[in-house]
């Protein structure tokens, strides 16, 4: 039986626009749709980790090959700790060694770790050369391979360096989610579960269908894909608060994700704590009804993603890690509140006792 068809994603960013490629058996056509925008350019680096490598690096440089191109695998050690400054430097003398110039590229093969790293080292190496995002998760496939933010954590805060660095290509291959650990699939129903919440609660049923074991997942991912392209086109570079919008329950779990100590919570499962909390300030402070509230913890707990934030983290630590969040300022936080199951909207009246109160609430079993 032939391969469902190719479901692309235009993102319309007038010079800097983009297709994002949705299908199964994709990998084997990575050479000929770089081909479509980097025909001029031969050498790449493909960047991957000691997870996904050893699974698809091998068709992806073959395609690559075949199309014409001089691929150079550099593969960094898998986990949250690879999206560093000191990987960075070390990718990047790799790119340099392999003789890449200002008119190579970048293959980016693998979660958002990959993603975000690889798109940071072609936003800076040469003062930057196209990339091209071939996400291998469910989170980095709904999420952070869209966008063209690129960047690395501090020790203390995550996505503290880097820029914004459109991809020129992505190609979502959904047959590389077959290979995932569960619980690597489990953390990216955190997004797809927030995108409902924000834009579009028709989505509730269809993630449903999912966790029975049914529903079609590349129209999931896609429309999930969707969602993002949408309100990136509307506010590339952040700079309206559409795009803000996005972080809902990332303010909380960002800092619980840090506080926890990296890679010990997968991003998802620290976004899931912040969704509760922002879903449950959502109640008190912009009308979110109960069952609303409900219906996403319910979610969370159907892909077994935490909601009760254990006493092992400290409310002292979370905060002291939240106030260097970008967008906390003078004791107040641009922070992403509910209004009902579709409208999410930017409010500049949380303060640092309403985070601590959810912070509260959330270390309470549902």
């Amino acid at each position: 039986m032939p391969p469902p068809p190719i479901r692309p994603v235009f993102i319309n960013l007038g010079p800097r626009s983009y297709v994002v490629q949705v299908g199964k058996g994709l990998l084997a056509t990575t050479g000929e749709e770089v081909n479509k925008k980097l025909a001029d350019r031969t050498r790449c680096a493909v960047i991957t980790d000691s997870n996904v490598g050893p699974l698809y690096a091998e068709k992806v440089m073959q395609s690559l090959r075949d199309a014409g191109k001089e691929p150079h695998l550099i593969t960094v050690p898998a986990g949250e700790a690879s999206k560093s400054l000191i990987s960075s430097e070390t990718v990047l003398s790799e790119m340099a060694k392999a003789g890449l110039d200002r008119k190579s590229f970048v293959v980016a093969l693998g979660g958002g770790v990959i993603g975000d790293l690889g798109g940071f080292c072609a936003a800076i190496y040469q003062r930057g050369i196209p990339y091209v995002q071939i996400p291998t998760t469910v989170l980095s496939q709904v999420d952070s391979s869209v966008g063209g933010k690129t960047g690395v954590n501090l020790p203390d805060a995550k996505n503290m360096v880097g820029a914004f660095h459109q991809p020129v290509l992505v190609i979502a291959d959904i047959d590389t989610l077959s290979s995932l650990p569960k619980r690597e699939w489990n953390e990216g129903f955190a997004e797809i579960i927030k995108h409902a919440a924000i834009k579009d609660p028709s989505l509730y049923a269809q993630i449903d269908a999912i966790a029975d074991g049914k529903g079609d997942l590349v129209a999931v991912i896609r429309r999930n894909i969707s969602i993002k392209a949408a309100i990136v086109e509307a506010d590339e570079f952040e700079t309206i608060g559409t795009r803000a919008l996005l972080n809902f329950g990332h303010t909380l779990g960002h800092a619980i994700e840090a506080a926890a100590g990296y890679g010990k919570l997968l991003h998802g499962e620290a976004i899931s704590l912040g969704l509760r909390a922002a879903a449950w300030l959502s109640t008190q402070m912009s009308g979110l009804n109960a069952q609303e509230h409900d219906r996403i913890v319910n979610l969370l707990k159907r892909f077994e993603l935490p909601v009760t934030l254990g006493e092992e983290f400290s409310t002292e630590e979370i905060m002291r890690i939240a106030r260097m969040d970008k967008k906390f300022e003078k004791g107040r936080i641009r922070f992403v509140l509910l209004k009902k199951a579709g409208e999410a909207y930017l409010s500049k009246d949380v303060l640092e006792g309403h985070l601590i109160n959810a912070l509260d609430e959330i270390r309470k079993p549902v």
